[in-house]
């Protein structure tokens, strides 16, 4: 039953290695970058690493110093590199290393190689030192020749590159392969692939609203390319099937992963068919998107793996589905000060959203429960903590400490209302998203199973900087630093769709 992934992996690109499924996604201004997913069946899905450990492209990416509001709204797609970092990835396996290219509108395409997916990696590689280029899918044809097709900022036109063997640089200008803005408008994504010898590029056209996917095929690499609509909405309800990549089982069945926006959860992921007439792909249901299919012959058994949520913070390092906001900073944050929980210390800030140290993971659909237990005997006047979804004008619940008090404390678009007093060590905090795309919050002091809510249900922000919202824990304090919280655990339940 789709989406496979009620979850905010935009942009996936996906490849096979002998049994196993390997899926990329864009996470954008996220630290560490590029979740890897794995799967055995095409269906389930866990995560099993990160390409990049953090974003080491330009020091906006570490969200230096504390800014004003006006600083911090003028710079959300600058300096704070928001809405900046890893956009559309690709991932194949070549000569036995695993290859990931992508682009960052700021700092130009780059590449990165490993021996396993769950690394290590190598340091990324600048592969074209170029800004607003994105999309780049590399190519090792059959003579062993490598290319590299791309488009630019605001989609198209497809330029095609050729590469050293190794992949790590353009060896021209690259050429305009595809552009057609009457028929193909703002054409991007593509992901080049051949096959009987054709060669074929599938990429979505249109928007990400409205847009459908087409085929471009040609005998030639540097085109003409012909093109066919293979997937759009159709007669159903499934509106602008968007970017994604294609896999072959090893019994020969064909399949696309492929995203479609879904407001505040983000750009969630779905499998369809696909299968070969004519040497043209037919996609989902005589090209129109599936709800329900038969389970692809994958030669295993479906697993019930899941993508990861809730953690103890007992291990050494953080669960691989946490993701700061930025690049963190290291000496704010713990798992040994205080073994078995999570310690954040609140670094200088003015509002959440300019806050360094917020520690977020994807938003799992289409409900999701969230919950955490924090002990706040450690924080200073002017600390704020909590649980947030996370976004442009976030939402949170949490404790504020000024003049020594504790209070409970609900928080909307910057606007924070006292709820009550706390008088005690520790408070469990709770987020329950719906499918209506709201959030209502509710604490329980003193480990009762009982929780009191805090005013009506918040609608969540529908998109932020390219991504959903998400849940996070977040420190930080308006006096100018001090104090922390720790967090003894996390638990994420929610009703998935398989």
């Amino acid at each position: 039953m789709n989406p496979i992934l009620f979850a905010d992996y935009s942009d996936p690109d996906i490849v096979r290695v002998g049994s196993d499924y390997y899926l990329v996604a864009s996470s954008f201004h996220f630290s560490p970058g590029i979740p890897i997913l794995h799967s055995r069946d095409l269906v389930h899905w866990k995560i099993i690493g990160h390409v990049l450990p953090t974003l080491p492209f330009a020091p906006e990416y570490d969200m230096p110093g504390p800014h004003t509001l006006t600083d911090a709204l003028s710079k959300l797609v600058g300096g704070t590199r928001y809405a900046g970092g890893v956009w559309a990835p690709s991932i194949r396996h070549h000569a036995g290393l695993f290859y990931v290219y992508w682009a960052t509108p700021d700092e130009g395409v780059f590449m990165a190689t490993a021996a396993q997916p769950t690394g290590p990696w190598s340091k990324p590689v600048k592969v074209i030192d170029q800004p607003l280029l994105e999309d780049p899918c590399p190519f090792w044809d059959d003579d062993g020749a490598a290319w590299l097709v791309h488009s630019r900022h605001g989609a198209g036109p497809l330029i095609l590159h050729r590469m050293s063997a190794d992949g790590t640089r353009v060896l021209d200008a690259g050429t305009t392969i595809v552009e057609d803005k009457t028929n193909l408008p703002i054409l991007e994504g593509p992901k080049l692939y051949k096959r009987n010898g054709w060669y074929y590029i599938l990429g979505p056209f249109g928007g990400v609203e409205k847009g459908a996917q087409v085929a471009l095929r040609s005998r030639d690499i540097r085109g003409p390319y012909e093109h066919r609509v293979v997937l759009r909405q159709g007669s159903t309800a499934l509106e602008g099937p968007h970017q994604g990549g294609w896999v072959e089982t090893p019994s020969g069945e064909g399949w696309f992963v492929h995203f479609n926006s879904a407001g505040a959860f983000g750009r969630i992921v779905y499998l369809e068919p696909l299968r070969w007439t004519d040497d043209w792909p037919v996609i989902g249901n005589a090209g129109e998107p599936v709800l329900r299919h038969t389970m692809p012959d994958t030669g295993h058994a479906p697993t019930r793996d899941r993508l990861q949520g809730s953690d103890d913070f007992s291990r050494r390092r953080l669960g691989l589905h946490w993701e700061w906001n930025h690049n963190p900073d290291d000496r704010a944050w713990s798992l040994t000060a205080r073994p078995g929980y999570l310690r954040l210390n609140a670094l200088p800030g003015d509002h959440l959203v300019t806050a360094r140290n917020t520690l977020t993971q994807i938003l799992q659909g289409p409900h999701s429960q969230i919950s955490a237990r924090i002990d706040v005997s450690g924080m200073a006047d002017g600390q704020r903590a909590g649980l947030t979804l996370f976004g442009v004008r976030p939402s949170w619940i949490g404790i504020v400490r000024d003049a020594g008090r504790l209070r409970i404390t609900g928080a909307d678009q910057g606007i924070e209302t006292p709820v009550t007093a706390l008088n005690a060590r520790t408070i469990d905090l709770r987020a329950e998203v719906g499918a209506d795309q709201t959030v209502r919050y509710s604490y329980s002091v003193g480990g009762s199973r009982h929780f009191l809510s805090i005013g009506a249900p918040i609608p969540l922000a529908r998109f932020s900087w390219w991504k959903g919202s998400r849940p996070a824990l977040f420190s930080f304090n308006k006096g100018g630093g001090g104090g922390h919280v720790d967090i003894d655990w996390v638990r994420v339940d929610h009703r998935p769709t398989n």
